[in-house]
């Protein structure tokens, strides 16, 4: 470790900081091969749900058959740096599986040292990784160019694109390439709208879909039927409205609002009778009714969603939809109330499921990585010869510093 670390000196400051990151995640620099953290038995699952598969054939025409001719693979991974795809010429495809890049594989940073896409996941910028850059020794005679894939919505990272191979990706063309193709493939995500329109049809009323998760304001999408849904993205405040009323279908008088809004403030009746007026000019009169406050016309939520996934028992699809907690920024005792809920319920299932891929995708999260009790569960349920205990135990190490 003592002669890697020496290779710090000179490095590109990114790079040497993702060697830190990488040492202190307890990398070990000779290990030859990644992580698998995708079984085959549920790889084919797995790339179904996840929304690139949608574009993965407009990825693979655009991308995949020019690294073919080029002696290259490209690799598609989810937002956790778990590959999903990965595709090339079968011989350059033979020598990439030795240094264990192949699909089901796992390249963030912490897990398989300094490289392309899991330095890309990492600062949500567009990064390349030459030879001796990689952490690991046995990665040294490879190159890589990577771009993050975003949600067009959102604007959250959902997914990594990447090219590997010899020197002949170590030039600007490859991530120019790398980078056209990430953002043909979130043209075509944009195309299809997050409401399920089939669903929305003339004389039917409204469809209002609202996203809060990992958001500090609101997302609604509201489809009239006529084929033409309007995205707007919302205030803090009226976010905090919009998700409250979304929680109670039944409607909420105002002083019901106003005691889950205001965090024991006096508050004027007219104070809040005004922001309603505003947020009806925004959404448009026939969306909210009044007496009570309610939202008119056919309502889904994204945390709605991941609360009836778990109450399926379908607690895979409820990790991947939760992108974080119910507008984490506010302060309001209606939105704390929900947004701990459903935190609550997502961890407890986490912890009984004993699944060591779910609780590494919480504790490798923004929301979940000073989880104590997630790490220390995770512990428990790998074996003592998992790659992952290393990190889990540098990671209780650490909160073990901080939380003295």
């Amino acid at each position: 470790m003592t002669t890697d670390l020496l290779l710090l000196r000179g490095m590109r400051a990114e790079v040497a900081d993702s060697w830190q990151r990488s040492a202190a995640a307890g990398v070990v620099p000779d290990r030859v091969e990644a992580p698998v953290t995708v079984g085959e038995g549920d790889l084919a699952a797995v790339r179904e749900a996840h929304p690139l598969a949608r574009v993965f054939p407009l990825l693979d025409d655009v991308l995949g058959q020019a690294v073919r001719e080029c002696e290259a693979v490209m690799a598609i991974g989810d937002a956790d740096g778990q590959l999903l795809w990965v595709c090339g010429s079968t011989a350059v495809l033979r020598e990439a599986e030795k240094i264990g890049f192949v699909a089901g594989s796992n390249w963030d940073e912490r897990l398989a040292g300094t490289n392309a896409p899991g330095l890309a996941l990492a600062t949500g910028r567009p990064s390349t990784i030459t030879r001796a850059e990689h952490f690991r020794s046995s990665v040294r005679r490879w190159s890589c160019a990577a771009t993050p894939i975003h949600d067009p919505s959102t604007a959250q990272v959902i997914g990594v694109l990447d090219v590997t191979g010899g020197d002949q990706v170590a030039v600007p063309q490859t991530m120019a390439m790398v980078r056209t193709a990430a953002r043909l493939a979130e043209a075509e995500l944009a195309r299809e709208r997050i409401v399920p329109r089939a669903t929305a049809r003339p004389g039917t009323g409204l469809l209002v879909h609202v996203e809060g998760l990992g958001r500090s304001d609101a997302l609604v999408t509201v489809d009239d039927g006529r084929g033409r849904p309007t995205t707007l993205r919302l205030s803090p405040r009226h976010s905090e409205i919009l998700v409250l009323l979304a929680s109670a279908p039944s409607g909420l008088t105002g002083d019901e609002l106003s005691v889950l809004l205001y965090d024991q403030e006096e508050t004027a009746p007219s104070t809040l009778r005004a922001e309603l007026n505003r947020m009806r000019g925004l959404l448009g009169e026939q969306l909210l009714a009044s007496r009570p406050y309610r939202l008119t016309g056919r309502v889904t939520t994204d945390w709605t969603a991941v609360e009836a996934q778990l109450a399926a028992g379908d607690l895979r699809s409820a990790v991947r939809g939760y992108r974080g907690p119910l507008l984490p920024r506010s302060s309001a005792p209606g939105i704390e109330r929900v947004r701990g809920d459903l935190e609550a319920g997502l961890r407890q299932a986490l912890v009984r499921s004993r699944q060591a891929d779910l609780m590494a995708a919480w504790t490798r999260s923004a929301w979940g990585r000073d989880d104590y009790e997630m790490w220390s569960a995770q512990r428990e349920v790998v074996g003592r010869t998992s790659p992952m205990l290393p990190l889990i135990e540098g990671q209780l190490a650490r909160l073990d510093r901080e939380l003295g």
